[in-house]
Formats: C-alpha cells, structure tokens, sequence
C-alpha cells in the first residue's frame, strides 16, 4: 500500500508539473529568462574582447629611435604611434624621439597609441627681443620666453644695478629683431652700483641641471663650471642628473655680485 500511494504521488507531481510548464505565459516567461542569460553570456565574451580585460602590454622605450624604428617596435607590441609634438634640442640626435606619451615601463591595453615628441632636425628661429632698460629678472623671463637660454652676466659700473645695459652674442652686440636660433645663449651687459653691489650664495643642492643655473641667475651670480659624474653619458642624463656639492658652499656671508660659483652633479640612484 505505500509502495503504491508514494507511485501515485510522484505521478500527481509531473502531471502538475507539465501541466504548469504547458501554461503559455509560464512557458514565454522561461522563454524570456533562457535569452536574457544567452544574451548576458554573449555580452561579457565581447567585452572580454574589446578590453583585452587582464592582457595588459608594457610600453616600450622609443626614446632615441628614428620615428621608422619606432612604428615598427610599436607594431610588434601591439600599440600605434602618434607624432604629438616637436622640440630641438641641441645636443640630441636630430630626428630622433626625444620624449614619449605613455612613459616606457608603463602598463596599456593593446593598440594604444603612444605619443611621441620629436626632435626636429632643423632648429627653430626666433626674433631677439630688446632687453635694454629691462631688470635681470624682467630679462630673464622674456629671453625663456622666446626659448633663448641667459649667458653670463658682466657687469660695469652704473646708477642701477642689475639694469641690462647692452645684450651680446657670441662675443658681440645683438641688435633687437635678429633671428637666432631657439636655445642660443645670450650674455648680458648689466649695471652696478657701488652701493649696492653684494648678494649671497644661495644653496642649490638637490636641484636639477636647469633649476640650479636658474636659481644661481636669480641671486646675480653666475655658473663658472658644471662637473658631471662620469656615469653622466648623454644630454638628457645631464638634465636629470643632480647637484651633490658647490663651490662656495652656500652661506649668508656678502659676496661681490656676479661672482662665480661651480656646481657638482650625479645622477640619483633609483629606488
């Protein structure tokens, strides 16, 4: 008997069972949720595609590369190339990349572009501004303006000091309107007053190449010697590399302006 009974009641189940899944709205509603999970299957396949989610690639270093060296190491990575900007830089390889956009080292998806700065192969040409009548300061950001570099600073005896007086160029008077080249160095004729006529030597340890001479500048003074590290092999070491130690050391003791001071650099160790 109970063998029976527990026979019959599995029978009940499957007979409400098909009858319940032969209900049209039960059957469209299994219908719905079956291609809702299709659908959601289908989506993360493809967006698991688009991204390359967990397939990062390493950027390569094009710093130094011809731009034809750099789109074919870019193609074998996985990544494009696009030529952003341009700069001339003296002292590097004319043509060559000189910067880049992501950094070498760093982590991007596949067929990322990389942007790159170039170095021009022609150096640009600008208008001298007349610098005459302007203070050291007012000079020295009109000449970094124009992307020309401040030279030595020579000074005569004058009502006013540190008045830029005569601007030169390679040993000579330049008048205003002439076009140099960009990065040129110009000197400057400026005034001192015997009253007025003594600075002090600022500390410059720790700065970078270009902050070191800038700050040197701002004090009236000027860079008599750079000393490089032998580990210091290229210009753009140069513009990393550190100041470790100066001559004379830093102090408020009075000196003449226009004094010269020597900078000491290395390259810091990476972390």
């Amino acid at each position: 008997m109970a063998t029976g009974s527990k026979d019959n009641n599995v029978d009940n189940f499957f007979q409400k069972a098909k009858k319940i899944l032969g209900n049209w709205i039960v059957k469209n509603l299994l219908l719905a949720v079956a291609a809702l999970l299709v659908i959601v299957f289908i989506a993360s396949l493809l967006l698991g595609g688009i991204t390359k989610h967990g397939k990062e690639l390493v950027v390569p270093d094009f710093t130094g590369m011809t731009v034809e060296d750099a789109v074919r190491s870019a193609d074998d990575a996985g990544l494009r190339i696009e030529i952003g900007d341009s700069v001339y830089i003296r002292r590097f390889g004319r043509g060559l990349v000189y910067s880049q956009n992501p950094n070498a080292g760093g982590k991007v998806k596949k067929g990322r572009r990389v942007y790159l700065t170039i170095n021009a192969v022609n150096p640009k040409k600008v208008s001298m501004p007349n610098l005459v009548g302007f203070s050291l300061r007012q000079a020295k950001a009109e000449l970094q303006s124009r992307g020309l570099t401040l030279g030595r600073l020579v000074y005569v005896k004058d009502i006013a000091t540190n008045n830029v007086l005569e601007q030169k160029y390679r040993g000579r008077k330049i008048e205003p309107g002439t076009m140099i080249e960009t990065l040129s160095r110009i000197d400057l004729e400026l005034g001192l007053n015997p009253d007025d006529n003594t600075t002090r030597i600022p500390s410059v340890m720790g700065l970078k190449y270009l902050r070191a001479v800038d700050v040197i500048h701002d004090y009236s003074l000027n860079v008599r010697r750079t000393v490089f590290d032998k580990n210091i092999k290229t210009y753009a070491d140069s513009l990393d590399a550190v100041v470790y130690k100066q001559n004379p050391s830093a102090g408020d003791v009075p000196i003449l302006i226009g004094e010269d001071v020597t900078l000491y650099f290395r390259l810091e160790k990476s972390e």
